[in-house]
């Protein structure tokens, strides 16, 4: 059975969703059970224990990992203190790191992200880092500890799709970690793109929340993402610049006495 495996847990989906910018937090199950992910990030500030309304965990199912977002820190010690006080509340292990001190274009700081990865790394989390694609940052980030890397296809919430397709392709060959596509995957299509080029999952959240009908579009990149996946196992045909029959050029019926 093909699993993603990350800190050592095997899961059967490549899908992540997130929690952000539904309508109500009702709906999320639905969402949920339409993609089948089986991971789900969450921002430790949605995480109200007092109020079980507003609790964004409560409208959770408990099979499914809690992700836990540093999403607020403008620097690696907001990120670790944010990391720290998700597994004091019961959130586990796993955590992505976002820091990010840029308020226009919300991309994230590759550097003060590698300090915070090291630190939360040596104390036994399960890291995935959200970056800005680079080859060299994304090897600091495996030598720091990282469970995974995840790139990002193009500002978040954007939905503008894989802008940084090639950067990301060089990461996914050069990097021996999985490659989690992050932020502005907009269709079901661009996931299934980013798995066909060998990406390890991809992590949805605004594409589907914004959608008229989020069930449904949870199903479509759950269907995109299983097709991108299988594309990749079984190895695309090569590109050629001419064409190439695909039925022999002999053998016509003339030739055959009809």
């Amino acid at each position: 059975m093909d699993k993603l495996v990350l800190g050592g847990h095997e899961f059967n989906s490549r899908l992540l969703i997130g929690t952000g910018k539904y309508g109500s937090n009702e709906i999320l199950p639905k969402v949920i059970e339409s993609s089948e992910s089986e991971i789900i990030t969450v921002a430790l500030r949605r995480v109200d224990l007092d109020n079980k309304d507003e609790n964004i965990i409560s409208h959770i199912p408990k099979k499914i990992t809690i992700l836990p977002n540093t999403s607020g820190a403008t620097n690696h010690v907001e990120a670790v203190r944010i990391a720290r006080i998700a597994r004091k509340m019961g959130c586990g292990n796993f955590i992505k790191i976002e820091v990010i001190s840029d308020s226009k274009y919300l991309l994230p700081d590759n550097e003060e992200t590698i300090k915070a990865t090291k630190i939360l790394a040596d104390e036994g989390f399960i890291v995935l880092p959200y970056m800005t694609p680079d080859l060299y940052a994304g090897k600091k980030l495996v030598e720091a500890g990282a469970a995974a890397v995840m790139p990002l296809g193009a500002p978040i919430g954007s939905n503008m799709g894989l802008k940084m397709k090639e950067m990301i392709k060089i990461m996914i060959d050069e990097i021996d970690i999985p490659i989690i596509v992050d932020a502005g995957i907009g269709k079901p299509s661009q996931a299934m793109e980013a798995m066909e080029m060998g990406a390890a999952a991809v992590l949805v959240n605004t594409a589907i929340s914004s959608a008229q009908d989020s069930v449904k579009m949870a199903n479509a990149f759950k269907l995109a993402v299983e097709g991108g996946r299988e594309a990749y196992l079984a190895k695309v045909g090569r590109v050629t610049n001419y064409a190439n029959a695909s039925s022999p050029l002999t053998g016509f019926l003339s030739e055959v006495g009809v």
